[in-house]
């Protein structure tokens, strides 16, 4: 099945659900384990029928939802089913589903020598080594990922990227902002935006438009 573009996605109708790296997250709101509970029990039947499973976490007042065709490295159109029958089962049980308070966690590491740094990484992490990154096989620790720098000092060697839906971008922004950080580059938009906190720390606020 092929992976879908992020246009397609977005065309795709989904209520309450984010693209964020890869896969679809939404957040349902149950207000207590036991309704928690059923929802994933629902959610598990239903992936059974379909015979396409999601990564489930349940919390004391919610549910987060993660889907992903992992032969196909992204979404594809057995993730859209799935998510809209999510999607029903909340509308069902008359649970709030979001998608505002969801978001998706890398970390970069900013060197000249990736080749050298890389496998200590991967190592310390217990994670699988890749080209260009290092990921948790059960993934419940964030992707690091090495972006190629200077070696000039003093440099910012580690920096978070944040994957948001788009209309969340701003609403994060202007918080960011009236806490006092400061935008430093909107050059890469809507792609990225590079945010500082008062003492010059970099953060990127990422989304899956205008990528390859």
């Amino acid at each position: 099945m092929t992976k879908l573009t992020g246009q397609q996605i977005a065309d795709a109708g989904l209520r309450g659900w984010a693209n964020l790296l890869g896969g679809l997250q939404t957040r349902v709101h149950t207000n207590d384990f036991a309704t928690g509970l059923s929802v994933v029990t629902a959610i598990g039947a239903v992936a059974e029928d379909m015979n396409h499973h999601p990564d489930l976490d349940l919390r004391y007042t919610h549910v987060d939802v993660r889907l992903t065709s992992h032969d196909e490295h992204g979404v594809t159109e057995r993730d859209v089913r799935l998510a809209h029958a999510v999607t029903r089962i909340a509308e069902a049980a008359s649970l709030e589903q979001e998608s505002a308070s969801v978001s998706r966690l890398e970390l970069a590491l900013d060197t000249p020598n990736k080749d050298a740094v890389l496998p200590f990484w991967a190592a310390v992490l217990a994670m699988e080594p890749r080209e260009d990154d290092v990921s948790d096989p059960a993934d419940a620790l964030p992707v690091v990922w090495f972006q190629p720098s200077g070696d000039e000092e003093p440099r910012q060697r580690w920096h978070p990227d944040i994957w948001v839906e788009p209309a969340q971008v701003r609403p994060r922004i202007d918080a960011a902002l009236a806490a006092g950080g400061t935008l430093v580059s909107d050059d890469e938009a809507p792609s990225f935006w590079v945010l500082a906190d008062q003492e010059g720390n970099r953060v990127c606020l990422c989304t899956w438009q205008e990528r390859a």
